[in-house]
């Protein structure tokens, strides 16, 4: 059975057969409703142009939305579209009501084909419907031998940045993922949420940022104290830099000092400290809370 089967209004199946409105039938239907309230104006109007709405829905059934949902807003569209026409601009109601019927499928659209919603703006809409439609045809013309930055040129059709088309594609490329979706089968558990990882640190880790950090800097520092300035002068290139820290060799042109004197330095110098955080926190330990 097709989608059209599924749509089970009975005004929708006597809508499709309506007779098409000649332009000036529709003028006058318009400015019936328009400056008197006809309503059954109005539904000659709607019901002979349902027809529009569902061609214009048939375009976004790739969305996978039901083919119904897409008709019953398009004909949402179409009824805002008969609420604001104004007859006296000489324009085919037919003309006028496809935005409006296209605009309100689009919104849908963006609303419930993700649960991760994605940019309202213009141009955010502009690339969510575009995007593919316009790397099918910009592949095409450039052909399978050409370089050619079909991102790039897209971004600049759509005036979006480069990134936007990057993360749109990436969106429409992947279904979404709930996080209570079982690991190991139905019913079972962890769930997808469980086996997340928190970010947040551990408590063991919040204990010792908070208390044995700051203790063991205060040994460090009263450990260097030990030593000779040119000691710790290496010890602070080599080991107490937040990078990598400078090599034996960086050191001895600065110092003026052989490769293997500035070894020997740093190994005399991490013997001292070694023995003066040993003690210090051997006191600390033994010393009465």
């Amino acid at each position: 059975m097709s989608d059209l089967g599924h749509i089970h209004s009975q005004f929708v199946r006597a809508a499709m057969s309506a007779p098409y409105l000649g332009r000036d039938e529709e003028h006058q239907l318009a400015r019936r409703w328009c400056e008197a309230g006809d309503e059954k104006a109005l539904h000659r109007l709607a019901t002979s142009h349902i027809r529009l709405v569902v061609a214009i829905a048939s375009r976004f059934r790739h969305y996978g939305l039901p083919l119904a949902d897409l008709v019953q807003e398009g004909h949402v569209g179409l009824l805002e579209a008969a609420s604001r026409f104004e007859p006296s601009r000489q324009l085919r109601f037919s003309t006028y009501a496809a935005w409006w019927i296209r605009a309100a499928i689009q919104d849908h659209v963006l609303r419930n084909v993700s649960i991760v919603r994605g940019g309202s703006s213009t141009a955010q809409k502009a690339l969510f419907f575009g995007v593919r439609r316009l790397r099918a045809r910009l592949t095409q013309a450039a052909g399978p031998n050409s370089y050619f930055d079909v991102e790039g040129k897209i971004a600049e059709l759509l005036g979006v940045s480069r990134e936007d088309v990057a993360a749109m594609e990436a969106r429409l490329g992947r279904d979404d993922l709930s996080l209570n979706v079982p690991l190991t089968g139905e019913g079972q558990r962890p769930d997808r949420q469980g086996a997340l990882i928190d970010e947040a640190p551990l408590p063991d880790e919040i204990a010792e940022a908070s208390l044995d950090a700051p203790r063991r800097a205060s040994w460090l520092e009263r450990g260097l104290q030990h030593l000779t300035e040119r000691e710790r002068m290496v010890i602070e290139a080599r080991r107490l830099r937040e990078d990598e820290g400078l090599t034996l060799e960086m050191i001895g042109r600065r110092l003026g000092l052989s490769k293997e004197r500035v070894r020997q330095i740093e190994n005399r110098a991490l013997e001292k400290l070694r023995a003066a955080l040993l003690l210090d926190s051997g006191e600390a330990f033994m010393s009465p809370a």
